[in-house]
This record gives C-alpha cells, sequence and structure tokens, in this order.
C-alpha cells in the first residue's frame, strides 16, 4: 500500500513543478512585453538578432530571386527579339513600297498607262525568310520558309526592300527555293528608267554584275541609267527596280554593245525578302509539282535569250 501512495506523491510534486516553471516563465514573458513597449529595452536585442538571422534569410531567399530573375530576362530577350523581328519586317514592306519614288518622279505622261499598273501592284505581299543559300559559285539560288500551305506558286517574283531579287522555281509544301536574278541561266525584261528602252537583263553568275547583251552600239544608254523591270512576260511586276548600268563598252566590230549593270537589290546580305501577287491575279496559279526543275517563265526567258 505505500508504495502505489509514494507513487501518486511523486507525480503531484511533479505536476506542481511543471506549473510553477509555466507560470514564472508566463510571467517572465509578461514583464519582458511590458518593459519592452514602455521602455524599449529589447531594440537593441532584436537588432543584434536581425543581423544574425540575415545571412539565414538570403541564403533560403536565394534560389527563388535567382529564378525570378533568370525569367525576367528569358522573358525581356524574347519580347525585345520578336519586337526587333516585327519592326524589321514593317521596315521591309514600308521601303518595299516606297522603292519607286524615283520611278514616280521621273516618268511623265507619256508613261501615265505604266505608272497606273505600278501603282496596283504589290498591294499583296508575304515576307519570307531565306532559310539557306546554294554556295555553288554557278549556281544563284536560296531556300525560303514558305511553300503550298502560303500559296507560293511556281514564277513567283520576289522583291526585297531595293528591288527585284529573283523568282521561284520549285515549291514544296512548307518551303520553296528561288533563283536569283544573277543566275547564269536566268533573265528578266527591263527598260531604261530614263528613255522607256527595253531590253533583258541575264545574269552573270556572279552577285554583283548583270549583262545587257541585246542592246546595239547605238543605244541609248549610259552609266548610272537605272533600270526596272519592264513588266513583259507577267512575271515580274513593272516599275521596280533591277540594277543600275555601270560600263557600257562600244564593239564596233560587233554589232552589240558589252555593258554591264550591277544588282539594285542586296541579293547577298538579304536575310527576308517579299513574295508578291499581282492585283490582277484573281486566285494564285495552280502550282507545279515540287519536282519541277524551272518556271514556264523564267524557261521562256531563257528561251528568248538564246
Amino acid at each position: 500500500m505505500s508504495a502505489p501512495g509514494r507513487n501518486s506523491v511523486g507525480l503531484g510534486r511533479s505536476g506542481f513543478s511543471m506549473g510553477a516553471r509555466f507560470l514564472l516563465l508566463a510571467i517572465v514573458c509578461i514583464a519582458l512585453m511590458l518593459l519592452d513597449r514602455r521602455e524599449q529595452h529589447l531594440v537593441r536585442v532584436r537588432q543584434a538578432l536581425s543581423v544574425v538571422v540575415y545571412p539565414v534569410r538570403v541564403a533560403v531567399d536565394l534560389p527563388f530571386s535567382m529564378w525570378h530573375s533568370l525569367r525576367d530576362t528569358f522573358a525581356e530577350r524574347d519580347a525585345l527579339i520578336a519586337e526587333n523581328r516585327l519592326f524589321r519586317r514593317e521596315r521591309l514592306e514600308t521601303e518595299a513600297r516606297l522603292q519607286r519614288l524615283e520611278v514616280l518622279e521621273r516618268e511623265n505622261g507619256r508613261l501615265r498607262e505604266l505608272l497606273d499598273s505600278t501603282a496596283r501592284v504589290g498591294s499583296r505581299a508575304l515576307v519570307a525568310e531565306i532559310l539557306s543559300v546554294d554556295l555553288d559559285p554557278y549556281r544563284q539560288r536560296l531556300d525560303l520558309n514558305r511553300g503550298l500551305v502560303d500559296n507560293v506558286f511556281v514564277g513567283q517574283a520576289l522583291i526585297d526592300a531595293q528591288g527585284v531579287v529573283g523568282q521561284v522555281v520549285r515549291v514544296g509544301p512548307l518551303t520553296s527555293e528561288a533563283v536569283l536574278i544573277t543566275d547564269a541561266d536566268h533573265a528578266v525584261p527591263v527598260s531604261v528608267n530614263r528613255n522607256g528602252l527595253r531590253t533583258i537583263a541575264v545574269g552573270t553568275g556572279d552577285s554583283g554584275h548583270l549583262r545587257l547583251p541585246y542592246l546595239t552600239n547605238n543605244a541609248d544608254i549610259v552609266v548610272g541609267d537605272l533600270l526596272i523591270s519592264s513588266g513583259l512576260g507577267g512575271v515580274f511586276p513593272a516599275g521596280y527596280p533591277v540594277g543600275r548600268v555601270l560600263e557600257v563598252r562600244l564593239r564596233h566590230e560587233q554589232a552589240f554593245a558589252e555593258i554591264l549593270a550591277e544588282p539594285a537589290s542586296s541579293l547577298d546580305r538579304d536575310r527576308e525578302v517579299l513574295l508578291v501577287w499581282n492585283d490582277t491575279e484573281e486566285a494564285p496559279p495552280e502550282t507545279t509539282s515540287p519536282e519541277a526543275e524551272e518556271p514556264p517563265a523564267a524557261a521562256a526567258s531563257v528561251a528568248e535569250v538564246d
């Protein structure tokens, strides 16, 4: 009987001891709070503790702050890239519409019909990015990121902010291949903007030169004359700059002069070009199979040259 009694007395003492400790700690806490509220005695203690705890807070917050900073940086970078790309395309489209200013200023009533036709060209255009360029010096070709899904068709004209670039020769579902006007197998009908003299500009295989092999020695053409697309053949819209005459050599022993011109467009620097439709087309013409090697218009031009 004595053992259980002692055990119950011990538990009672232990319970009284814990209650006393709790009461004492509560009194101390209340006293500290009152002192801190009225006398501000614990300000320095809190400041010291905040200095000690600050590195821990920084270490805990560092991964989250770095993640937010990187996310904002990449988001701003993507936004700037997209905005820059949009501005570049808008600039290209705007310059393509303004590039005929010199033609419109020089032509008069004698070319009113031609001016009316050029004013209708280019109301529908599509920006295409250059995917790759053929490095063969005898082939001036490039691949575009537009195809059948964008209504691109064989023979469609390409221009950039300065002038005529070339035309499409092969079309796939998502991409297409174009030939530049400087390709040795390509020819484009042109006219001299100063006097309306018509001829054909033939590629040389050199991205910096065109030939005009069908002008006689007495033809009215001089260095600096602007060559524009004549619109004959219906492939290239009329009135777009093609090149400018660099050299005129009269060969009296032959009937034709040797004339060289430089392309107006930036063939070796373009990153984007414009695919243009004529307003007279109700719908894009039917495209040929992707295996077609040359467009009918280009083949006709080359046949005429030969």
